[in-house]
């Protein structure tokens, strides 16, 4: 970046953030997930410190880094960027980092050609993150080691920035003078190919910077160049080249990165722009529609996704917890009891082989209060002898749920404990069995839930009467 590289600083920022998190989170000895938080705490930190906007950052964290919001990752995300973002209160400045004019209300028609905007511009951000990974494709199709790869973008990086010195660097200025709305065609032409053909080459070479600040400069340069497109031909649109270039930059990158929230608080965050609320909303979104449309990932993901790695797409509840253990009790239990003898046991499972197909076999007392679990295989042990009472031969793990527990957590139980069949207690009577769970009921209970939320329901509808006299 410092030679003139076409990438922000918020992307060195980020890793180095995230890796004095990672750093961090070894030496505590915590858990893999606390130390994904606590990466992603250092990383949006970073980001907050450099920008001054800590609700776009925790929001990155969400969409981009972890993928979850719950207490245990947003409460420590959110203290970090508040911290980031009083440093850069103390050590830049209160006001926005990229101030503009106060932005006046949409009218109706400036508003739907704004969200037109943000839909063709979508479009475009599609076509760049494809082109991204396609340069990266024809760099490993080099006879030459890939050690090299990064000085022969550099290459291009600076013949184009020869001629075009605007498009080197991290470009926050351009993307202020964006937002002021008074730059030349020739100059937004520049700022929109000869930088976007600078940073994609760059980029693709395996050269390492941010990708926000490149994404902002182009997609504010088109948006401005689309601005005018529009007032040349619709003058009474009501837009403004500011405006369009505000737009612009967001629709890019939440088209591009698939994080629609982030775009909209950190371009409110950024310039300070309340009124830019409604026309952001709309035209990220139509951003984000024609994306989901156009591209399976996004620019941020699709590397990984290369390499193996799943990444979701959608942010849903998860079905299990929404279960309780009691709505997986179906049947009467298959329970018993702890006056039998092994002998017993023997000849009845000998009998009724069809009935009892489970490793565990849970056993109960006259009163069907929860004892413990037998397991099979030492039933028919030859060493035991068939005058021994079933309460003797329990085993060590007597793990049980309750009614009133979700499903997620008796899955996490029965898979932690390798147990195919699980007792369930009374929430009331609290040691009295009232029916068992197996690992089929829960697989079962997932697959129903999802069928029972997909299935189209009836259409209302409103049954005609005649009134006779």
């Amino acid at each position: 970046i410092g030679t003139g590289g076409p990438f922000g600083a918020e992307g060195p920022i980020i890793a180095t953030g995230g890796a004095f998190g990672s750093l961090t989170g070894q030496i505590m000895r915590i858990s893999a997930s606390e130390r994904k938080i606590i990466l992603t705490a250092g990383a949006c930190a970073g980001m907050a410190a450099i920008f001054g906007t800590p609700l776009a950052a925790v929001m990155l964290a969400i969409e981009l880094l972890l993928f979850e919001y719950s207490p245990r990752s947003i409460i420590p995300v959110a203290l970090a960027c508040t911290t980031g973002a009083a440093m850069h209160y103390i050590f830049f400045d209160t006001r926005p980092v990229f101030a503009m004019a106060a932005m006046q209300a949409p009218s109706f028609i400036a508003l739907l050609t704004y969200i037109l905007l943000g839909a063709m511009i979508g479009l475009v951000a599609s076509l760049v993150s494809k082109s991204v990974y396609w340069v990266d494709d024809q760099f490993e199709r080099l006879p030459v080691h890939w050690m090299w790869w990064p000085a022969i973008g550099a290459v291009a990086v600076g013949i184009i920035g020869y001629y075009a010195p605007v498009t080197m660097g991290v470009g926050y200025g351009n993307i202020i003078n964006l937002l002021k709305g008074n730059l030349t065609i020739s100059t937004l032409c520049i700022l929109c190919f000869l930088k976007y053909l600078s940073w994609v080459i760059s980029l693709g070479s395996g050269t390492s910077g941010g990708t926000l600040a490149p994404l902002f400069t182009i997609g504010g340069a088109l948006g401005a160049l689309m601005g005018m497109a529009i007032l040349a031909v619709f003058p009474g649109s009501g837009i403004t080249l500011a405006s369009a270039a505000l737009i612009g930059m967001a629709s890019m990158f939440a088209g591009a990165s698939r994080a629609i929230l982030t775009s909209i608080i950190f371009a409110l965050e950024s310039t300070g722009q309340v009124q830019g609320l409604v026309p952001l909303l709309g035209a990220c979104t139509a951003a984000y529609l024609v994306s989901f449309v156009f591209l399976k990932g996004s620019i941020m993901t699709e590397k990984i996704q290369r390499r193996g790695v799943r990444t979701p797409h959608a942010y849903e509840p998860d079905i299990l917890q929404a279960i309780n253990a009691g709505e997986l009790v179906k049947e009467v239990p298959l329970l018993v009891s702890s006056e039998n003898t092994i002998g017993e046991l023997r000849s009845w499972l000998s009998a009724n082989m069809g009935q009892c197909r489970y490793d565990f076999l849970i056993v109960a007392d006259a009163d069907m209060n929860f004892m413990g679990y037998l397991e099979r295989k030492k039933i028919f042990g030859r060493q035991v002898n068939a005058s021994v009472p079933v309460i003797e031969m329990l085993s060590g793990n007597a793990t049980f749920v309750y009614e009133e527990q979700d499903a997620g957590s008796v899955a996490e139980i029965m898979g932690a404990t390798k147990m195919d069949v699980i007792a369930v207690l009374s929430d009331k009577d609290r040691n009295r069995v009232t029916g068992m769970i197996t690992s089929t009921d829960i697989v079962k209970a997932y697959s129903d839930k999802r069928s029972r939320e997909k299935k189209p329901l009836r259409h209302l509808s409103v049954t005609r009467r005649t009134l006779r006299l």
